[in-house]
Formats: C-alpha cells, sequence, structure tokens
C-alpha cells in the first residue's frame, strides 16, 4: 500500500485595516471606503510582522476586492516582493439591505439576535446568508491550498469571514462563530492539510515568533 503524500499549506488571514466607519457602520461591500491614517499604520505594521517570518516564505498575497483590503494588502505585497492577487471569495458578507447602516440602528432590528445568538439561520435581506459566506471563504481556503501546496499564503480579508474560517478549522459550529474577535490588522494562521487542520493564532496583533518554526 502507497502511503498518501502529507501536504500543508499555511494561510495567513489578515482583516483589513481601520477606516472611517469601523465599529459605527455596517459597510458590507460599498464602494469608496478606504483606510484611514491609523488603518494604514496598522497596515504597514502587519506587513513588518509578516516580513519577519522571511521574505522568501510567502508565496502570494491575495486580497478581497474591496478597496480597504487591498489598501491592506498593498504594503504587505510590497515587503515580500509580491503581487497582489484579487480573490472574489475572499470578499466581505454580502449585507444586501443592511449594507451602509449605522449598527446603532441594526441594533434594534428585527433579526439582530438571531445574528448573534443562532448565525447560521440568519440570511441578510436581499443579501448572503451567512452559511453561504462560510461556504464561499472555505472555498477559497481550499482553492488556496490546492494553488500553493507546501506554501505559505497572506489572504486580506474581513472580520466575518475570517471568524467563519477559524471557527470552521477549529471544529466549531457557525452557531459559535461570535465568540472569536478579528480586529484591524490581525492575523489568523491555519494550516490546511489533507490530513487535518490546525490553527495557530487567532487575533494576533503583535509579533508572530510561534510562527517561525512551525
Amino acid at each position: 500500500m502507497t502511503a498518501k503524500t502529507h501536504k500543508s499549506t499555511t494561510v495567513l488571514f489578515v482583516r483589513h485595516g481601520q477606516t472611517a466607519t469601523t465599529g459605527s457602520v455596517l459597510p458590507g461591500r460599498a464602494h469608496g471606503l478606504h483606510l484611514n491614517e491609523l488603518g494604514q499604520k496598522q497596515a504597514e505594521q502587519a506587513a513588518t510582522r509578516i516580513l519577519a517570518l522571511g521574505s522568501n516564505r510567502i508565496d502570494a498575497v491575495y486580497t478581497s476586492p474591496m478597496e480597504r483590503a487591498q489598501e491592506t494588502a498593498a504594503p504587505i505585497a510590497k515587503a515580500v516582493s509580491k503581487q497582489v492577487k484579487v480573490l472574489q471569495d475572499l470578499n466581505e458578507c454580502d449585507f444586501g439591505q443592511w449594507t451602509g447602516r449605522l449598527l446603532a440602528d441594526l441594533r434594534r432590528r428585527r433579526g439582530w439576535q438571531q445574528i448573534q445568538q443562532s448565525p447560521s439561520t440568519f440570511c441578510f435581506p436581499k443579501g448572503e446568508s451567512l452559511l453561504d459566506m462560510q461556504s464561499r471563504i472555505n472555498a477559497a481556503a481550499r482553492w488556496l491550498t490546492h494553488n500553493h501546496p507546501e506554501g505559505t499564503v497572506v489572504a486580506v480579508s474581513h472580520a466575518d469571514t475570517i471568524k467563519a474560517a477559524v471557527s470552521h478549522a477549529c471544529g466549531a459550529h457557525l452557531d459559535m462563530f461570535q465568540r472569536i474577535v478579528v480586529s484591524p490588522c490581525s492575523i489568523n494562521a491555519i494550516v490546511y492539510s489533507n490530513e487535518h487542520t490546525q490553527v495557530l493564532t487567532v487575533n494576533n496583533t503583535g509579533d508572530l515568533k510561534e510562527l517561525v518554526s512551525s
């Protein structure tokens, strides 16, 4: 019997940096939202932290098509001498009619508690369900694993998509994903392999020393 070859890919999921609406508005896929000054600094710091892993260790840098994500990916790609590649499946959740609404107003809407307590049952009006969002980000992870075997890639995305990826990688139900915190420009490292999946770090905003020998 031939032994199955063990292959693994490390995906560094990076949330985009802060914008003028972070924490107050649900921007979704609305265009024209850019990093603010703090967000730009966060992106530069993320680039420095990832570069410390070794520029030759990063195979590729992918990003959501949203401007704030591309602006976060740009300094990372420059630091590791790679081109930024847009991957549609890294996009923000489609919040439909909730796009651009104030979070303070949304918290009073029917459905808000459902999102907090049983998100797997919720679909945004004229938008995407959270289950579909999780399926999409998992498809992105499979695509990255297939195209970068034995490699390490950066994937710049959004809070909810990354939380959904981490939840799935941990073997937790999507209804648990609101318990995960993913801060602006945090790095969340997941190893995908044909044997098992390992979560190396979540919401990391410091150094990545624990990943150097991984």
